[in-house]
């Protein structure tokens, strides 16, 4: 039985195993790829130009902003090229390193959504003491922690990784190198993998989660106390962009690691996938900013700003 080292290389089956299809797909997925780059780094330039916008739920969604760029980054551009050179392998490093990136942005988006919703949380409920609470040092420290951890988790997995054997070159049954498809690929024990991805995996999706839904209620409770109704919708529509992101991405994640489907990878979990790297970070820029008044602003100056200059 040879040992990982003697495997070299991966296939990747695609986004989908019909070669008519994927040329369509590649279109599709190319341009999805470059809305969402255009969309996060006007966001990220917004923000950092206006000092209307340097404040802390600004701040984070900068950084959720380069955490989705980083998220399809890490997913989509190895499936373009190789759909562009017609060669579907990934070498064994490269995969390692994917599969790194890939769960390091992905966490980074579940801890950001969790500090923005505690955001929301303090600016409705505590108004007189946010600036305290949500200072320029928390923030830093908040973002620190997010990174920190990501990081770990994410080293771990990639780490354990190493230690399976892999007696053939397989097919992975994904776009990309997605940790529960290249399990399946060796022929050594995965327990103490999957034990961990278990572990660490429903830890980092459920903390998050349930901080979100716990900062909600009380935003809920809070509002229903807003004698007017004028101060329920002005509370309630500072929160919507932020719910509907963290009801479409949440709701793909869950569907696809915790509800997994037995045996090989399904269609449902590429489509699922699919939608929490791609779609879901091309959507953010258009729910946060087409919502918000601020953002909006923000953009039209900088965009103007951009024309006037331009040669």
């Amino acid at each position: 039985m040879e040992n990982q080292s003697s495997v070299s290389e991966f296939f990747l089956r695609g986004i989908s195993g019909f070669p008519e299809q994927q040329q369509l797909l590649y279109g599709l997925f190319l341009c999805m790829y470059l809305v969402t780059l255009t969309g996060n780094v006007l966001i990220i330039l917004a923000i950092s130009c206006d000092p209307h916008l340097h404040t802390p739920m600004y701040f984070f969604l900068a950084n959720l902003s380069f955490a989705d760029m980083g998220l399809i980054s890490s997913a989509v551009t190895k499936m373009l090229f190789n759909v562009q050179t017609q060669r579907h392998t990934i070498s064994y490093t490269g995969c390692l390193t994917q599969m790194y990136l890939f769960m390091m942005f992905g966490d980074l988006d579940s801890f950001f959504l969790a500090v923005m919703a505690y955001d929301r949380y303090v600016a409705i409920c505590h108004p007189l003491h946010y600036s305290t609470i949500m200072s320029a040092r928390v923030c830093a420290l908040m973002l620190a922690l997010c990174w920190v951890l990501t990081n770990i988790v994410a080293l771990t997995h990639t780490l354990l990784m190493t230690r399976l054997s892999f007696c053939v070159v397989g097919e992975i049954a994904h776009f990309f190198c997605d940790i529960t498809s290249v399990m399946k690929l060796s022929c050594s024990d995965t327990h103490v993998n999957e034990l961990v991805l278990s572990g660490f995996g429903g830890t980092v999706l459920m903390v998050p989660f349930v901080s979100i839904v716990i900062s909600y209620v009380r935003i809920v409770f809070a509002v229903l106390r807003v004698q007017t109704s004028g101060g329920s919708s002005k509370a309630f529509s500072t929160c919507s962009s932020h719910l509907c992101v963290v009801c479409v991405f949440y709701g793909t994640l869950f569907s696809v690691y915790l509800f997994p489907s037995s045996g090989e990878t399904t269609e449902k979990d590429v489509v699922a996938a699919a939608m929490y790297t791609v779609v879901t970070p091309m959507l953010n820029p258009f729910i946060y900013s087409l919502r918000n008044k601020d953002m909006k602003g923000a953009l039209k100056r900088l965009l103007c700003h951009r024309r006037k200059f331009s040669p």
